[in-house]
């Protein structure tokens, strides 16, 4: 394992988000910050709280869920891509590394930049409602495998695109509804029993509904099943992503 090149492309991609703070960081904590006042007041008036948690606090573990899986899609998307765009990614098919070794250097980066704006969130959480964590090493596990599942998804979406319009459309058009309609705001038990059948389609509820348990020992699936849901989807990331090395496809263009 070539450890220095893994270390060159984890510094090079974080270098760049010290450079682009206000965009990396300081952006998606301002837009959960209004999520906060927005749901906060207008649907919290009305719904006090759910399952006996403040619906404040209820939302916090969809809050940081949005915030997670559309960072790490970008994050890691951007990161391989713009190598592509400017032709630097020549560079690194003639250096001696291999593509474990590139995954590794951008994935990490990419989940490490998704994770602080996750944590960053959680401690600004604090500063509007009261909540307390219950299973704090599972929640830390949730985050954290989230986090590399969906930068593995971003880097695939990232070798997939060859302009700028594909690489914002799967993370618009697809993560962020589904994470909206993924109970990120709201309990399934509350839809009516066809709409609640159907939401059970939607992976992100089971990714949501395992990380609010890890806060408030409340799920609306088995959490047992939410760990499995995410596994499976590391491992099909993981063998797509061994599929694109081995065959090359669009690594160059």
């Amino acid at each position: 394992m070539n450890w220095h090149a893994i270390r060159a492309i984890y510094r090079f991609e974080m270098s760049r988000t010290r450079r682009t703070l206000m965009q990396s960081i300081a952006s998606p904590v301002l837009s959960t910050s209004l999520y906060f006042v927005v749901f906060g007041s207008a649907i919290g008036s009305r719904i006090t709280s759910v399952d006996g948690v403040a619906y404040g606090a209820f939302i916090i573990p969809g809050l940081i869920m949005l915030s997670l899986l559309t960072q790490s899609v970008s994050n890691a998307s951007f990161g391989i891509y713009f190598p592509k765009f400017t032709g630097t990614i020549y560079e690194i098919h003639s250096a001696p590394i291999s593509f474990v070794e590139i995954v590794c250097g951008y994935v990490g980066a990419a989940a490490t930049k998704s994770v602080i704006v996750g944590v960053i969130i959680l401690a600004t959480a604090r500063l509007f409602v009261d909540y307390h964590i219950a299973h704090p090493l599972l929640m830390a596990s949730f985050l954290l495998l989230t986090a590399i599942t969906f930068s593995l998804f971003g880097f695939i979406i990232g070798i997939w695109a060859d302009n700028f319009e594909k690489l914002q459309v799967i993370p618009l058009l697809v993560i962020t509804p589904l994470t909206f309609l993924g109970g990120s705001f709201y309990s399934i038990h509350m839809l009516p029993p066809l709409w609640q059948k159907i939401t059970l389609l939607n992976p992100v509820v089971y990714l949501v509904s395992g990380f609010r348990w890890s806060f408030y020992d409340l799920a609306d699936v088995s959490v047992g099943i939410s760990l499995a849901a995410i596994a499976g989807f590391l491992i099909a990331c993981l063998l797509a992503i061994g599929w694109i090395f081995r065959t090359g496809y669009k690594l160059k263009s």
